[in-house]
């Protein structure tokens, strides 16, 4: 049995649907094997912090716990965490994978960017 099959969501954590954040397939296989592999999770933190060449930056880390306010959302199996302030900026993004050697691994397609960088890891709103 997966340990995310045996997480419990405590009642400071809201419900969420993919309306806030989705994954896509790809996306959600593979984070389900880095934390398989890894020993990480239970949970996939998304967050937004300031930094990077446009002034806000996508951040994701598997972690253990909650936090108050959070929202969780379940996208592929996968239990995504959003901070409230982190929810206003993600509000209808999309994390895909890619696999190519080159310019792969996790990308955000997020709608309410006004731009972003050339490694799709910053944005603008």
């Amino acid at each position: 049995m997966s340990v995310i099959s045996t997480i419990e969501i405590p009642e400071s954590v809201r419900e969420g649907n993919e309306a806030l954040i989705r994954l896509t397939a790809a996306a959600g296989e593979k984070a389900l094997a880095l934390m398989e592999r890894d020993g990480e999770g239970p949970f996939l933190r998304c967050a937004i912090t300031g930094g990077g060449c446009n002034g806000l930056s996508y951040k994701m880390k598997f972690v253990n716990t909650t936090k108050r306010g959070d929202i969780v959302v379940w996208s592929h199996g996968v239990p995504v965490l959003v901070d409230s302030k982190s929810a206003l900026y993600l509000k209808g993004t999309q994390i895909d994978y890619s696999h190519q050697m080159v310019g792969g691994g996790f990308k955000f397609s997020n709608p309410n960017a006004t731009s972003s960088c050339s490694c799709g890891e910053s944005f603008s709103v």
